[in-house]
Order: C-alpha cells, then sequence, then structure tokens
C-alpha cells in the first residue's frame, strides 16, 4: 500500500476539487468549503442538498455540544444544509471562526447521523493534511470528484516510516562550523525534513532539539512567539554539547499549516489565547507527530538523546516511538510584551516547564 492516491486527493483539495474518500463500509464525496465556488458546488450537489460536515470542536462553538450527535468535541460532526448555507461564501461563515465577532447569529442547525463515522473522521484528518479548514460539503459516493482515496491509503501516506534520507551535506552555520544537514523526504509527502549534526560524534547521547517549522518566527522574526529565538538558543546549547542534533520538522502551527496558524492569529487578535484559537478552528490542541523524529533519529543510528525541550509532549512522543529520552534538559528564554501571554498559555494549559 502507498500513499500516490492520497497525494492526489491533498493535492485536489488544495485546488478546490472535490474528492472521494472510501472506508470498509462505503464511500463518500467531498467539496471543501474553503475552495469551493458557485459553480463548483452546483456541478457537486446540483439539487443543494448535502450537508456540512464539521469537527467537535467549531460545532460546540456553534452551540451543538449538547446535541446527541455533536457530544464529544472532537468527533466529527454533520450539520444539515439549510436555506441559508446555499452558497460558499455563507457555508465559510460557518466553517470560518474568524468572522463569528462580526456575524454572532447563526442558525439554527440540526446535527444529522453520521452514517460513515471512520470516514467523517478521516476527511477532518485530510483537511488538516492539505492545510485547510475542516469542513466540507458531504456528498454522497456518485458525485464527480477528481480524485479517489481510501483510508488506508491515507494512512500510508502519513506512514513516518516511509521516511528515507535523500540527501546530506557539509554545512558550517553561525553555531557551528562542524555541521553537516542531512534531508529526509518520503515518497508521495512533498514536506522535507531536515537534521543539522553538529560536533564530532561519540557514543554519548546526544544533545537534541526538536524544532517545528515557524516560518514567521524563524524567518520574519515575529514576537508574537517565541520559535526563533528558541531555534538560536537551541542551536548554541547544541554547539557547545559534545554533540548534538537540531531536527527541523515541517510541521508548520503545531501542524495546521500556515494559512490555518495565520488563522490563528487572527482569533488571538480577538482575544483568544492559542489553545482556543486552535480548538475554535476545529483542530487539536497540537497536531504535530512526533514519529516523524523518531524516525529520523533511527535512520541516523541514534537511540537515545539529552532532549531539549519545555514540552513533556515531546519526550512522551518519542519514547512512545521508541527513543530513550535519558535527559530534559529545559530552554529558558525571556518573554516580551507581545508574547508573554502565548508562554503563559504553553505554561498553564499545555504542561510546558522549565
Amino acid at each position: 500500500m502507498d500513499g500516490k492516491a492520497a497525494a492526489r486527493a491533498v493535492d485536489a483539495l488544495r485546488r478546490g476539487w472535490p474528492v472521494r474518500l472510501a472506508g470498509s463500509q462505503g464511500a463518500m464525496a467531498l467539496l471543501a468549503v474553503e475552495g469551493a465556488t458557485d459553480e463548483s458546488l452546483t456541478r457537486f450537489d446540483p439539487a443543494g442538498t448535502a450537508p456540512i460536515l464539521i469537527a467537535g470542536s467549531r460545532a460546540a462553538t456553534l452551540k451543538l455540544a449538547n446535541q446527541r450527535d455533536a457530544a464529544e468535541p472532537e468527533q466529527p460532526v454533520l450539520i444539515a444544509r439549510a436555506p441559508w448555507l446555499a452558497t460558499p461564501a455563507e457555508a465559510m461563515g460557518l466553517a470560518d471562526p474568524v468572522s463569528d465577532l462580526a456575524t454572532p447569529f447563526k442558525g439554527p442547525f440540526e446535527a444529522l447521523p453520521i452514517a460513515l463515522p471512520d470516514v467523517a473522521a478521516a476527511a477532518l484528518d485530510l483537511a488538516r493534511i492539505a492545510g485547510i479548514l475542516p469542513a466540507f460539503f458531504f456528498g454522497n459516493a456518485e458525485s464527480p470528484v477528481e480524485a479517489v482515496v481510501t483510508l488506508d491509503e491515507l494512512a500510508a501516506y502519513s506512514d513516518a516510516t516511509r521516511l528515507a534520507i535523500a540527501a546530506r551535506a557539509r554545512l558550517p552555520v553561525d553555531a557551528a562550523v562542524n555541521a553537516e544537514i542531512v534531508a529526509f523526504r518520503s515518497p508521495e509527502d512533498p514536506r522535507e525534513h531536515i537534521a543539522l549534526i553538529v560536533g564530532a560524534r561519540d557514543s554519548s547521547p546526544p544533545v537534541v532539539r526538536l524544532h517545528s517549522e515557524c516560518l514567521t518566527g524563524d524567518v520574519l522574526g515575529s514576537l508574537k512567539c517565541d520559535c526563533g529565538p528558541q531555534l538560536h538558543e537551541a542551536l548554541h546549547a547544541i554547539a557547545h554539547a559534545q554533540w548534538g542534533v537540531l531536527l527541523y520538522l515541517r510541521q508548520e502551527g503545531r501542524g495546521i499549516g500556515l494559512i490555518n496558524k495565520l488563522r490563528a492569529y487572527e482569533l488571538q487578535d480577538q482575544g483568544f489565547d492559542t489553545v482556543d484559537a486552535n480548538t475554535r478552528l476545529g483542530f487539536a490542541i497540537d497536531a504535530r507527530d512526533f514519529g516523524v523524529a523518531a524516525r529520523m533519529l533511527g535512520l541516523l543510528g541514534i537511540g537515545e538523546v539529552r532532549l531539549l525541550t519545555n514540552n513533556p509532549q515531546k519526550v512522551a512522543g518519542l519514547e512512545a516511538a521508541g527513543v530513550n529520552v535519558v535527559e530534559r534538559l529545559p530552554l529558558k528564554l525571556p518573554a516580551n510584551p507581545h508574547n508573554a501571554r502565548y508562554l503563559a498559555t504553553k505554561r498553564d494549559r499545555t504542561g510546558h516547564q522549565l
């Protein structure tokens, strides 16, 4: 089983094209609300009756959590199509919480039973992989589509064991001239993960930092987070150790993608913290896969590490994937006026500790 079909489905969704997702009990067609146009929706659903699938956490914001079919916030929820949800623009108002304060009165809504819960749950994960909002017009198995993918093929696409070393080269960097860069990729996923090996390798456990990509912080110097300073501090801490490895993981926005991260920023500007912003969008608090990091370490022949992190979930994620974390090393950095609340939220709501 490979992930080629899933790669085609991801590409189709990002282009606004419908796909069919098939499980063991049946299949359903999906048209992303975010990418739909009046014309594409008419072709997909000429009767105008396709219900809308959203995440349970988004449904909770819409006051659907007290209904039987929306009682679990992390589960998918199917909403009956109403006359005022006729167009993609109207459906986008349902899917995107950024406009909630401007248009606070939505509904009434009717939650429908989901005939294919495994397909519906996988659809939400497919949206995250594609970097789009987790909201779809949910068509029947006969609706016209541009790509077809099964649940097994979707799982193969996300299988970290398919990751392999693609290239490596010497790379002197500002923190340490004695460094080597190693690039990893899988056959279908276009994201390329990077390891920077610093210092002279010996038998001791290396100091390792798992750093998730943050374009705004790492490249543009954003003050809203601490990612850029953490990256540079980690590189210098690794350089001062006997040897170590920086793993640069292409999991922007804790796994939800750049566009959705910027939507979360909009919600933060409205007063929501980083946790609530993610869940209001319909995503998990942290959707990263630390099994990717474990696979990279395995390919480098590293089985135990001294992990440079304030996040206990990284320790648990590596150990669950078979990497022995012999020591957790805290990463201490000062706050600034723009990220103080963000850092406090990480401490108080996601368990980060120094």
